[in-house]
């Protein structure tokens, strides 16, 4: 790539907002993953539940993310993402100010998380809009990236918790989320090329051409095992492993670091060689990744002492058994697959769907929030049936798989059709 061309096209300011908008929603929309060790103890949820709570806010913005990509056609990204920040900020206030006494406040908090989530339809299309094809892969990986939101959170949310208590967590959150409202006000600009509204028939129009079915579930497996891992992972180290709220927190970081900070390589590599060569590599990867952890044991509880030193107690980061290293080196090599898999799932999505960009983020995003959700709810699902999390596992390993086979299925044609006069390597 010529970055000197890359500077001098599009329009940076807006990039770096959309990167900031996405990256500070998706950190408020990921918060219950570590907040729940602190939320579900208090309200002495069982494990089931448990992984419903963090699933929620997943589903609800998967759910939102048409309508409010619908939202910014019809009144412009800027003001679209304006009310949507608005509209978490508000949220968290709330929860700040008056806490959440119960489940079902839990879960009507965590559908207005779901607005954070749904940032994804208009932070990428408007970051999109300013550049040419050529650039696509690298302009949303860097857009994209702002998912390392769930690092931050994984960071510091378990570590505010323990200290403050879990519900002025919320609190803290304000703080950025007001600041980046600010910033994207000042720095954001809507492109000149803005499309035409968009309307349900254009989802109809869209929805009747396989392609866009097949988007939907490659971007089920790369962006929901990243969403739904960045979720589930502080239950499952903390169930599995018998580690502590912090250290969870730590371990999910890590982890899910590798997801965030290698989106626009996989953008950027998808650019070189091609979207569909990276993605059946990367499949190959996350499928494998997935069998292995499958597998691994349960590790070693520690001594009631040990469980009563913290809020969420367990084995520290230093002293957390070897097996639960190696989940952590296993996680780590399939998030940076599946951060990848995301940067080249829209490498092509721009190529084929450059004027239905809009509706394709919209769909293709709420298909990756979508996939998130059955995963931390498949792996609820396994501990509560079967005591472990294999199953759970077992099938999202089939289901990358599954798109393994489909990329080999629709190659050819790809390739053949709107990838031979798309101005880019497909």
């Amino acid at each position: 790539m010529n970055f000197r061309e890359f500077k001098q096209v599009g329009h940076w300011p807006t990039l770096l907002s959309a990167f900031l908008y996405f990256d500070i929603s998706f950190m408020v929309w990921v918060v219950l993953g570590p907040l729940a060790l602190y939320i579900t103890k208090e309200l002495g949820l069982p494990i089931e539940e448990k992984f419903t709570i963090v699933a929620i806010p997943i589903l609800a913005g998967a759910l939102l993310r048409v309508p409010l990509g619908m939202l910014a056609d019809q009144i412009g990204p800027k003001r679209a993402g304006q009310l949507g920040q608005l509209i978490v900020a508000a949220a968290l206030a709330y929860a700040w100010l008056f806490g959440l006494q119960s489940k079902f406040a839990v879960e009507i908090f965590g559908m207005l998380l779901g607005v954070a989530g749904a940032s994804f339809a208009v932070a990428l299309p408007q970051a999109s809009r300013w550049y040419p094809p050529k650039f696509q892969g690298v302009v949303l990986g860097i857009a994209g990236a702002g998912n390392m939101g769930v690092v931050l959170d994984s960071l510091f949310v378990p570590w505010l918790a323990e200290q403050f208590g879990w519900q002025s967590v919320f609190g803290f959150l304000l703080i950025p989320v007001l600041a980046v409202l600010a910033l994207y006000t000042w720095m954001a600009k809507d492109a000149p090329d803005r499309p035409a509204p968009v309307s349900l028939a254009n989802y109809r129009t869209v929805l009747k051409d396989v392609d866009t079915w097949w988007f939907m579930f490659f971007y089920s497996i790369t962006f929901g095992g990243f969403v739904g891992l960045g979720n589930a992972l502080p239950l499952y180290f903390s169930t599995w492993y018998h580690v502590s709220g912090v250290a969870a927190g730590l371990m999910v970081a890590i982890v899910v670091f590798a997801g965030s900070m290698f989106r626009p390589v996989g953008g950027f590599i998808a650019d070189r060689i091609g979207g569909i060569r990276s993605l059946q590599f990367l499949f190959t990867i996350v499928s494998l990744c997935y069998l292995a952890i499958s597998f691994l044991p349960e590790g070693p509880a520690p001594d009631a002492s040990v469980m009563a030193s913290a809020k969420v107690g367990g084995w520290s980061i230093v002293d957390m058994p070897g097996v639960a290293w190696l989940a952590v080196m296993i996680f780590f090599i399939g998030a940076m697959a599946l951060g990848m898999g995301n940067g080249s799932v829209f490498q092509l999505v721009p190529l084929r769907f450059r004027k239905e960009m809009g509706v394709m983020t919209g769909l293709v995003g709420a298909a990756g929030g979508v996939g998130g959700f059955f995963l931390a709810k498949a792996l609820g699902w396994s501990k509560a049936i079967n005591g472990d999390f294999s199953m759970g596992f077992w099938i999202f390993s089939g289901l990358a798989l599954v798109g393994l086979f489909g990329m080999v299925r629709v190659k050819q044609r790809w390739r053949t059709t709107w990838g031979a006069v798309s101005g880019a390597r497909v």
